[in-house]
């Protein structure tokens, strides 16, 4: 998948998730945001590794 539809997939998950939070589902939204932080970090972590720089 293309990055931009990643980041894009992750915005409407983590969008979700203020959703859920500001509608009172406070479990729901708190694993929306899990997902969506998760997401973007193992992004971040594969570009690094592949650049071969080691955080």
């Amino acid at each position: 998948m293309n990055n931009f539809y990643k980041d894009i997939l992750t915005a409407i998950v983590f969008m979700s998730g203020l959703f859920g939070f500001f509608s009172g589902e406070f479990i729901i939204s708190s694993a929306l945001f899990a997902t969506a932080t998760v997401a973007s970090n193992i992004g971040t972590h594969r570009q690094q590794s592949e650049s071969g720089t080691t955080a």
